[in-house]
């Protein structure tokens, strides 16, 4: 370069370059030990280039130069701006690559060039990538399972304990997902104002109280056990939520609470619902701009400090927090939102894993669910690929009136309700029905949102049974 500016991405190739295939020796951690290969390799490459060029670069002739740059350096770059490519943008085939590229793993490029030899092929380059990954990045080194250990034991335990999860509110919903299972990840979607918040609230008071009220029977009634639950809201205050829980528990629209005017029985049941809150192990955390390490931290605190089992993230979204934190771990600007909240994802998924707890989380719908016949995972707002991580993945939607009018004589046959909202399960993981919709009754003024039936895309009515899990003892978790 003419202007004598030094282009510092090009130092950091050059130093990860010749670290990968030259440097044979590290400095020891004792006090006052010397640089070795890989320190001089930083960014004083060029002195060792001059000193070590004959005995460990093997350059002596004329040829041997000539073959190191049109050869080696045009093989390198073209591998490293690949792998550069797949640590920035999500790509099929190579999501791995950027997953532990946005994890602070940032030896991988290195280790991967360290393997790759000039006459390599393609395909042999493309497994070293994968072997890299495997080996060394995500330390999968443990033995494969010979498929049958253990299973004798598995099943026994499965019919005398089925895999079955903490109810979450509402009839068939458990029916579809056999409650709130722990180590699982559910993702609930909706555009804004269809209530994706409230039914979140809703799950979440189910979790960790142990009274609600039934407007059916006029009375409160038990409602199992008290599970610790950690409710994080990025959107809304504090009060904000806390008017919606007691709206929910004490079955009393969150207007009357909120305009101070009851119809009879309404005051003393909202004091009531404030009471059982306040003695519920139910802990809101607002998090309005947060970063990937915000998210774990609080969930993390949420474990340690009230042993947490049931998290309700509302919701999965890009914030400048997030951006700011992903740009200096990556160095890269500009990333896209896709790639962001495909890395919320991975990360909800691995703390539901390593600690053993049920994560409930949201995210928006795109405009294309509109006019959609499909309700899956391409209609979510941002990344599709968030639903890659899920165990079940669901969809609330406003019935339309085209859905009221084709679904008119089964109403009148079977004596429902008029809908107001559909639920699309687009995903279930080990689970029976998808590509299914619970048609709901809803109230949004007390966050309750009951399924009353099921049918398929074409309005086929599915005869199902509601499952009731009856809670007789703490669940435990897994860590």
């Amino acid at each position: 370069d003419s202007s004598g500016v030094v282009n510092t991405e090009e130092v950091e190739f050059i130093s990860i370059w010749l670290r990968a295939k030259y440097a044979d020796t590290l400095r020891e951690t004792k006090k006052g030990a010397t640089d070795e290969d890989f320190e001089l390799l930083g960014d004083k490459f060029h002195t060792w280039v001059r000193n070590n060029s004959h005995k460990k670069m093997n350059l002596v002739k004329p040829k041997d130069y000539k073959n190191l740059i049109l050869s080696e350096m045009t093989k390198v770059t073209d591998l490293y701006l690949r792998i550069k490519e797949y640590s920035e943008n999500l790509t099929e085939g190579y999501e791995e690559v950027f997953y532990n590229a946005n994890r602070d793993l940032n030896y991988q490029i290195m280790l991967i060039l360290s393997t790759v030899c000039n006459d390599d092929s393609k395909d042999i380059i493309d497994k070293k990538i994968t072997d890299i990954r495997l080996k060394y990045v995500e330390d999968n080194d443990e033995e494969a399972t010979q498929a049958g250990k253990g299973s004798v034991e598995l099943i026994k335990k499965l019919r005398e304990t089925p895999e079955l999860g903490y109810p979450m509110y509402g009839p068939l919903i458990n029916t579809v997902t056999r409650g709130a299972r722990l180590k699982k990840f559910y993702l609930r979607s909706a555009a804004t104002g269809v209530g994706k918040t409230r039914a979140m609230i809703a799950d979440a008071c189910n979790f960790a109280c142990d009274e609600i009220y039934s407007e059916k029977e006029g009375k409160w009634i038990p409602n199992c056990t008290k599970e610790p639950t950690l409710f994080i809201t990025t959107e809304q205050e504090l009060d904000e939520i806390q008017t919606m829980m007691i709206a929910f528990l004490s079955n009393v629209d969150e207007e009357h609470i909120l305009t101070g005017e009851y119809l009879e029985g309404e005051w003393e049941r909202v004091l009531y619902g404030a009471e059982l809150l306040s003695k519920s192990p139910l802990y809101i955390q607002c998090l309005p701009d947060f970063s990937l390490q915000d998210i774990e931290n609080t969930i993390k605190k949420g474990i340690r400090d009230h042993d947490v089992k049931y998290c309700c993230f509302d919701y999965i979204h890009t914030s400048m927090k997030i951006l700011s934190e992903v740009t200096s771990k990556t160095g890269v600007k500009g990333l896209r939102e896709d790639n962001i909240l495909f890395m919320i994802s991975i990360r909800l998924k691995d703390l539901c894993n390593q600690y053993g707890i049920f994560i409930l989380t949201s995210t928006q719908l795109n405009a294309d669910y509109v006019s959609a016949q499909q309700y899956d995972q391409n209609l979510l707002r941002g990344a599709k690929a968030i639903a890659d991580k899920i165990d079940c993945g669901m969809i609330m939607l406003e019935a339309s009136q085209e859905d009221l009018t084709t679904l008119d004589p089964l109403l009148k046959k079977e004596g429902f309700e008029t809908p107001v909202i559909k639920i699309s399960i687009y995903k279930n993981r080990r689970g029976r029905y998808k590509s299914v919709l619970l048609w709901c009754k809803a109230n949004r003024g007390t966050c309750r949102i009951e399924p009353m039936f099921m049918t398929n895309y074409q309005y086929q009515m599915i005869p199902v049974e509601d499952l009731i899990i009856n809670i007789k003892q703490e669940i435990k978790s897994a860590f």
